[in-house]
């Protein structure tokens, strides 16, 4: 299999192995459910089977209400091990600054939630053999913390210590820390952008004998994977049954997000040697011939009623499962607010874009939309563009929108990760309708960093083309690669409903 191994944006990913069942958690930040939980058994093919929690917060920024939200925020970097017959997920939340601490004897089942007294950035969790427990955080300077018994928060008189400093003049410090014992020694693998002249991630590992020792250590993957200079980031180690060991960790891909890459290692005097990251790999499966459920796919919204919606299906932030229901071929979304534009929109519904190209279709019935309603297909990101239908002077009319590109004097507000989502999206095109009805899409390239959505209806059986070809930014604001999104929101008055049906999603090599 080729690398990057997923084609999908799942950052920041943290990876245990329990008997012949590789798990693996992800960032999710604001989308519901969050905090997925990944099984493999070839490290390469993956499969959904749960998520962590359905929604983390009930506040008005986890809701997109009273015009708060938690874009690049929310669950960040989670860490995931396995101790005594129990599951353990533990991470900090950037708009609550509270870290969270899940629990479960069936990892595919449901969780246990306790907050935790403490923020501990990037964390990673130890269990040691002699029943203590210990969380490694920061950035910049990494600390070690031991935890009480229950994990509740740090031991009062407990070990407590700067491990590990960065320099302070370099574009990045070390974050993303995992820790790990193995063989009676203590590994950190963090990483860092150590060069002044650019940013280039870089992964490292430091060795102690001790909780207490000095690690000491040192870079060992700088590679770019012949991507634009794009290096490799956090994540995690795993072991197979039969010894060999790997690297599970992401990489970069502009607007579709941060994709997981995996690469082999060895221990050369009790240190990992990292060769050149493969272009492509292939590990032994531990269950031969198990094919996993997809990542990402069509859906045909034939659901009973207490059916939950696929896997692989996200909201953008918390739904109102008052205002929308899945059934009978139909997904029928309700407003009960207006608002300005497509990043303030409840209830849209999500998936992860599939790199280098993927395309998605959905038929919009827009007979129950108000005047001033827009519902349709999106690239839902910081810098989104969209086909939509709207109605105005009570007929439907389709429109391609997106957010106006910053000026060069506001680009920072962007890439500095402030709110910024209050602005009217830009029409570029509109196209007048026969009924209510219209089959829409949207086409995603992502190669060598084209970035780019192009969104089109279907006219007498032939594909046309709406507005412009859009440009895609991964920007902090957000901080996720671009999904591909369904909508429903109200500009002037409350009440519409849309209904979404025969969605048909594609990916090509």
């Amino acid at each position: 299999m080729d690398n990057p191994i997923m084609r999908c944006d799942y950052p920041d990913p943290d990876i245990i192995r329990v008997g012949d069942v590789y798990y693996m958690v992800s960032t999710t930040m604001h989308f519901m459910p969050g905090c997925p939980i990944l099984r493999s058994y070839d490290l390469m093919n993956w499969e959904i089977v749960s998520y962590v929690y359905d929604t983390l917060e009930d506040n008005s920024a986890h809701a997109l209400l009273d015009g708060q939200n938690i874009y690049g925020s929310g669950m960040w970097a989670a860490t995931l091990r396995y101790h005594k017959g129990k599951y353990y997920v533990c991470f900090a939340a950037n708009d609550t600054h509270k870290n969270y601490l899940f629990v479960t004897d069936n990892i595919e089942g449901k969780w246990e939630r306790c907050e935790m007294e403490g923020f501990y950035y990037d964390c990673s969790l130890l269990f040691d053999d002699d029943g203590r427990v210990y969380i490694v955080h920061g950035q910049g300077d990494i600390r070690l913390t031991e935890l009480r018994p229950d994990l509740s928060g740090p031991l009062d008189g407990g070990t407590d210590r700067i491990i590990l400093s960065d320099e302070k003049d370099i574009p990045l410090g070390y974050e993303g820390s995992h820790i790990y014992k193995i063989r009676g020694k203590y590994y950190l693998f963090t990483i860092h952008a150590p060069e002044r002249d650019k940013f280039f991630r870089t992964e490292a590992c430091f060795v102690s004998d001790s909780v207490n020792g000095e690690f000491k250590g040192g870079d060992i993957v700088h590679d770019d994977l012949d991507f634009f200079g794009n290096g490799i980031a956090q994540g995690g180690i795993v072991d197979t049954p039969d010894g060999d060991w790997y690297m599970f960790l992401f990489q970069d891909r502009g607007a579709a997000g941060r994709i997981p890459v995996i690469l082999p290692f060895k221990w050369k005097d009790d240190f990992p040697s990292v060769e050149k990251i493969p272009k492509a790999i292939s590990v032994s499966s531990t269950k031969p011939g198990y094919v996993c459920k997809p990542l990402w796919g069509s859906d045909e919204f034939k659901y009973s009623a207490d059916e939950k919606l696929k896997s692989f299906w996200q909201w953008n932030h918390n739904p109102d499962n008052k205002l929308w229901r899945a059934g009978n071929g139909r997904l029928e979304i309700t407003t009960d607010s207006v608002c300005v534009n497509l990043c303030r929109a409840r209830n849209t519904l999500t998936q992860r874009s599939v790199f280098p190209r993927c395309r998605a279709e959905v038929t919009v019935d827009a007979s129950g939309l108000n005047e001033g309603d827009y519902c349709g297909i999106a690239a839902l990101q910081s810098n989104y563009g969209a086909i939509a239908l709207t109605k105005r002077n009570g007929k439907a009319v389709l429109v391609m929108m997106a957010r106006k590109k910053p000026d060069a004097e506001n680009a920072h507000i962007y890439n500095s990760g402030l709110r910024y989502d209050s602005d009217l999206p830009e029409e570029y095109e509109t196209a007048a309708l026969d009924g209510d009805c219209a089959r829409i899409g949207v086409s995603l390239d992502f190669t060598g960093l084209r970035d780019e959505a192009e969104f089109y209806y279907y006219r007498n059986g032939e594909r046309v083309k709406l507005g412009i070809t859009h440009k895609l930014y991964f920007w902090l604001d957000h901080f996720v690669g671009c999904r591909a999104a369904l909508f429903m929101y109200s500009s002037r008055i409350a009440g519409g409903t849309a209904a979404f049906s025969d969605f048909i999603y594609s990916a090509e090599s």
